[in-house]
């Protein structure tokens, strides 16, 4: 530019046929931005949460908000800055943030069948307190762990290269949005008709007219294109979920069967495959969820020392670049300001924990934020896996031990406030380790923290008030721990919960389980978490799943995995949501009908 020409203001703008071209800098954080993240955060966030309770994990949401994003940004309103989109997808993944957070916590509440004494206003903003905590805790890290060490983060590397091909991004919206139509009218179609399971043994059998199978094989298929979507995206990291599933119907029952081994019910040997998943692979499968993520949890705190050491020395890196991050005075207030109301939640979840009660609650779960989203960020950086589960087990086990203090709290109240706490910290958590691997996209791209920073504090607090929403809609419509929605992470909380305080549990079955996940771990991060699954699912949902891995494996090998990141990733991800919000569409639906 010669010196005679004068500079263009950042807001000068002009319009070509391809639409709006900014002149300046890049447009970042916009009302279009944020608009765009509440509406892709809301309908992710309550696809991602209804696939949870159904399936026991979830999925990123960060790279779907990429996608859907460049399919509203560039495709409608004819947007073309690719940091804009960035902060689309940074506060989509915020709203999505309170999903995994509370999807593995409140659900053991009503499992446990204390729904009617839980606040759902206190958990609500309980969870958006713990929210910002996560988000103020882990933002004085990033220069730590991006800049400095320069780990991997492959879900955000992922989510840059989206952003990074424009053109790309509009065909995988596209396929993406075609995708979720046929799934929509898929799953409509099969509630309409309840047929959501189809048992390919018994109806070959009908055709032969000779029972050539064992009914304890199980050969009943879970009719769900959004489970096939999630073992597609999974690919190979989801084959020990596969394996653990064949190993208890095809490999262990007949074992224990030619033993005579079968449990025993009413003087006759239980062969039904779901009374087999109650009395025997249900209890093991919990133990191993609990086993694996313990081990997890212990290996990875030797992360602390490094993440300490760059906490130390925040305050010198950040007055080299200050204008790129939040001011370290706003991070100590929301520290301290969350923390408050962290406490106010703990006494107000129930007039038995008291005032001395809720600081020490407010307190631990504090520090365990700060640790936790430090060893998660860790985790997930280094292997892209992150023990958020395991986490969130420990904190409501040490919130157990202090309702028990001073006393002991009555069984009901303790439960409830104790996983009430806990699920603010799992909240918190679960953002730490989203606004980071949001921040290495940004990295990437060339975004401003700053900017993805306040966009996460923004998005923050609306996926609490969905989720808890949708927490309590499904419950009334199918019933939390049911066939229809089994939680299995809820599940594994209120096992737990229920022997610390002395219930009536299977212990055998659930400490060969824990050592068996344990040792499964120390092999190989996380794998006695996914086997445990495996146990502990509905094996319908197993084989619907290893489906989806099949293809994926097909089209990895056939057309190439090119071909399956930009073709077949955004085909998955619309079957999950067309699927998720009909079945919400659907209990709402059947909560008007009933009442």
């Amino acid at each position: 530019m010669s010196l005679g020409t004068p500079k263009p203001s950042p807001a000068t703008a002009s319009f070509s046929s391809a639409g709006p071209l900014t002149r300046g800098a890049y447009p970042e954080l916009t009302l279009h931005a944020l608009v765009v993240g509440y509406f892709l955060g809301a309908l992710i966030a309550l696809s991602i949460g209804y696939a949870a309770l159904k399936l026991g994990f979830s999925i990123e949401g960060s790279e779907l908000a990429a996608i859907l994003g460049f399919g509203v940004l560039r495709g409608i309103l004819r947007r073309r800055s690719i940091v804009e989109n960035n902060i689309v997808q940074t506060i989509a993944s915020a709203v999505n943030g309170a999903s995994s957070g509370l999807m593995f916590s409140v659900p053991a509440i009503f499992i446990l069948g204390y729904g009617a004494e839980l606040n759902p206003y206190v958990i609500a903003f309980g969870a958006m307190a713990g929210a910002i905590l996560g988000i103020a805790f882990i933002i004085p890290l990033r220069k730590h762990m991006i800049d400095f060490e320069r780990l991997t983060y492959p879900g955000g590397v992922a989510v840059a290269s989206i952003l990074r091909a424009p053109g790309a991004g509009i065909v995988k919206a596209k396929l993406l949005l075609g995708a979720m139509a046929i799934s929509a009218l898929v799953h409509g179609f099969v509630l309409y008709y309840q047929a959501e399971y189809f048992d390919l043994f018994g109806w070959i059998d009908g055709l032969t007219g000779v029972d050539i199978f064992p009914e304890y094989l199980n050969g009943i298929w879970f009719v769900s294109l959004m489970t096939m979507g999630v073992g597609y995206i999974a690919a190979r990291g989801g084959l020990a979920f596969i394996i653990g599933g064949f190993l208890c119907y095809w490999l262990l029952a007949p074992m224990v069967d030619l033993a005579g081994l079968l449990p025993v019910e009413a003087g006759e040997m239980v062969t039904n495959p779901s009374r087999l998943r109650v009395l025997l692979f249900q209890p093991v499968g919990i133990g191993m969820l609990i086993g694996g993520a313990m081990i997890g949890v212990a290996f990875a705190f030797p992360l602390l020392r490094s993440a300490i050491a760059a906490m130390q020395s925040a305050d010198k890196a950040r007055s080299l670049a200050a204008s790129d991050e939040m001011p370290i005075r706003f991070l100590y207030i929301a520290v301290i300001a969350s923390t408050i109301l962290l406490g106010v939640m703990a006494v107000s979840s129930t007039s038995e924990v008291g005032l001395v009660r809720g600081v020490m609650m407010a307190l631990l779960g504090t520090v365990w934020v700060w640790m936790s989203g430090i060893i998660l960020s860790e985790a997930i950086g280094r292997t892209n896996w992150s023990p958020l589960s395991g986490m969130t087990l420990i904190a409501v086990t040490l919130l157990i031990i202090i309702t028990q203090s001073m006393g002991g709290m009555d069984r009901g109240p303790a439960i409830v406030a104790a996983v009430t706490v806990g699920a603010a910290t799992c909240v918190a958590m679960s953002q730490a380790t989203d606004l980071m691997m949001d921040l290495k996209t940004g990295y990437l791209v060339g975004a401003t923290p700053r900017q993805q920073q306040i966009g996460q504090m923004l998005g923050a607090w609306l996926g609490p008030i969905l989720i808890v929403g949708l927490v309590y809609v499904l419950h009334q419509a199918y019933g939390l721990g049911s066939e229809a929605l089994p939680a299995p992470q809820g599940q594994a909380l209120a096992s737990m919960v229920d022997g610390i305080l002395g219930g009536n549990v299977p212990v055998e079955k659930y400490a060969a389980g824990a050592m068996l996940g344990a040792l499964l771990s120390a092999v190989f991060g996380g794998l006695g978490i996914t086997v445990g699954l495996g146990f502990y699912l509905p094996f319908s949902i197993v084989l619907t799943y290893s489906l989806g891995s099949l293809m994926r494996e097909i089209t990895d090998r056939k057309l190439g995995e090119r071909w399956s990141e930009h073709k077949g990733i955004p085909v998955a991800a619309g079957l999950i949501v067309g699927e998720a919000l009909v079945g919400v569409a659907f209990a709402v639906n059947t909560i008007v009908s009933a009442g």
